[in-house]
């Protein structure tokens, strides 16, 4: 279990804070701040209606400024607090920057409860590639494995 203090607590007020004040810049109702030794290195809103990119959720924004800030691909040490529980695309984007703690204000239930439903997404991992509803077709394997191979073949390949 996780132990919660005054400065999680505040770090959540900011983020709800940041996720309000998105709201009436005409963005979603979701934002993140990262923190890393007790201090706030980066936030983000969520901007997918503004900036036209379906990517711009604000953990992904987060973690992108949070990144610049840092001068690195590694939040290693860093805890993101998030005013709602990250959709699978942000999860993945959490684990991929290696962030170690997220603390999260909204259940997926509650974003559900305001049309913001990812569920489909779940759903769709489960099932075997061939029965998504997106298409996949493997074209090229032989073509593109080769880059794979010289990937693992290099010796001064920074690993992430």
């Amino acid at each position: 279990m996780v132990m919660i203090d005054f400065s999680d607590r505040k770090f959540m007020v900011d983020a709800i804070q940041l996720s309000m004040e998105n709201i009436k810049k005409g963005g979603g109702p979701f934002a993140a701040v990262i923190v890393k030794d007790g201090k706030i290195i980066a936030a983000g809103a969520n901007s997918v209606t503004n900036d036209n990119d379906p990517t711009a959720h604000a953990e992904v924004n987060a973690i992108r400024n949070a990144c610049r800030a840092l001068k690195t691909f590694d939040l290693s040490g860093c805890t993101i607090y998030t005013s709602c529980e990250p959709c699978p695309m942000c999860l993945g984007a959490i684990y991929w920057a290696h962030i170690g703690k997220v603390f999260y204000g909204n259940n997926k239930a509650d974003a559900r409860n305001i049309g913001f439903d990812d569920s489909f997404i779940y759903d769709e991992i489960d099932l075997p590639i061939h029965q998504r509803k997106v298409k996949f077709t493997q074209l090229m394997p032989e073509e593109a494995i080769k880059t794979f191979r010289i990937w693992d073949n290099m010796e001064d390949k920074v690993e992430y």
